[in-house]
């Protein structure tokens, strides 16, 4: 796909931000209110702090491996021509309920200080067994928000149990009162290109830039190629070569992985994703998972992305195919499941890990740490409890996340205005 300069569209992106900040949905009412049992969040992390960057620094060097071209062409001749996204959403057959179809529980799990402005709901046949993970869209992929004629957003979804497979929801946002969606398994090439597994592994963040799609998992960054999209030759519950042909669990796409990228010796790995146009280049940037409570500092790394065109996704790497964090910082929050940087600022989500309570969005920066407060208490709790990661769509200024069931979006300045 041709990418599109940066100032395209910029009055349309305008509009949209108008609209948005002027019918904000009516849904801090349905969140339950805060009890005085969430009043206390911790202690303030304060300002974050710089950590040297050099080439023995634990956890900032990442070794790619690219997944060789006979490999994924030999996948390819097997199973048929590649297909692109837009094949992908013209065959989109669910659709996600808006906000006036979800249910009390599903609403009550937003943010109450911003509140939303945009929400939807997953069908529960759909993801029974499944626990949501990271979201990325199209405003990540170009930076006039779309991925050719169309909005898109991409979900990624962990199977709770027996084979812990991943998947990723193509989600057709061109008509915001009407969302489709279809899905893809994440899969790995294995066996030369003759056969391939399943992603075994939970997805804790995912960034689509440019063609690529960054997947962050236990056992490393995973890429893939959103040209690279392969149809499913035979309707099974296997996943690869079957009897007859190649499946993917019984959806009729799956997504074969074309690099790794993996942390170079100890330390922390990289676990929440999110795309930083702020910065020239756009840059990659990272949290570690820390456990709340666990006494240790979240570790923030930023990478960037290559700008050679032969390279269009990929991480800027040294001739020994290594990528070098350019800053990276510590943060006294822990238990954070989403982060995102712009401008001077950085954005984490610290989340209780349940969609019934509520966790904390800061802003930290050099400074100091903020959080919006809300609730006859003053609380901090005022964000989604189980969200996690966090997406900026700059074309629309709107930040996407997830908590549970609930997709949902609301402006970035509107978090500004909430934290002051």
């Amino acid at each position: 796909m041709t990418q599109r300069g940066r100032h395209r569209r910029r009055k349309r992106g305008r509009a949209v931000r108008a609209f948005l900040a002027g019918t904000a949905l009516a849904l801090t009412a349905a969140a339950t209110m805060i009890s005085a049992s969430q009043a206390t969040v911790g202690d303030d992390p304060g300002a974050l702090k710089p950590l040297a960057v050099s080439a023995d620094t634990a956890g900032l060097r990442l070794q790619e491996s690219l997944v060789p071209r006979r490999t994924l062409d030999r996948l390819a001749d097997a199973m048929g021509r590649p297909v692109g996204v837009r094949a992908v959403l013209d065959d989109a057959d669910r659709s996600l309920r808006t906000a006036a179809d979800c249910r009390t529980a599903e609403r009550a799990s937003l943010p109450v200080e911003p509140a939303a402005t945009r929400a939807y709901c997953w069908n529960d046949v759909d993801t029974e067994g499944w626990r949501p993970g990271a979201v990325t869209t199209s405003g990540d992929a170009d930076d006039d928000g779309h991925w050719g004629a169309d909005r898109v957003i991409l979900s990624g979804w962990t199977e709770g149990g027996g084979r812990g497979l991943a998947r990723v929801a193509f989600i057709n946002a061109t008509d915001p009162e009407h969302l489709s969606y279809t899905w893809a398994l994440l899969t790995v090439p294995v066996d030369g290109g003759r056969d391939y597994r399943g992603l075994s592994s939970a997805v804790a963040g995912m960034v689509w830039y440019q063609g690529k799609l960054l997947v962050t998992t236990a056992d490393g960054l995973y890429v893939y190629d959103m040209h690279r999209v392969q149809q499913t030759t035979v309707e099974s519950s296997g996943v690869g070569r079957v009897r007859g042909g190649y499946a993917a669990a019984g959806y009729r796409y799956a997504l074969p992985a074309v690099g790794v990228y993996r942390t170079v010796g100890p330390g922390p790995r990289p676990s929440a994703l999110s795309l930083d146009r702020s910065t020239a280049p756009d840059s990659l940037v990272a949290g570690d998972r820390v456990p709340a409570e666990s006494g240790r500092h979240t570790r923030l790394w930023r990478w960037a992305f290559s700008s050679d065109p032969e390279r269009a996704g990929l991480l800027a790497t040294d001739s020994a195919g290594r990528a070098l964090a350019d800053e990276a910082f510590e943060s006294k929050a822990d238990g954070v499941r989403g982060v995102l940087s712009y401008g001077a600022h950085w954005y984490l989500d610290r989340a209780t890990g349940s969609a019934a309570d509520h966790g904390t969005l800061w802003r930290q920066d050099a400074k100091d740490a903020r959080a919006a407060e809300c609730g006859s208490d003053e609380t901090r709790h005022c964000w989604s409890g189980g969200a996690g990661s966090l997406s900026y769509w700059e074309e629309t200024g709107e930040v996407w996340s997830q908590s549970g069931r609930t997709l949902f979006a609301l402006p970035l300045s509107a978090i500004d205005r909430s934290i002051g």
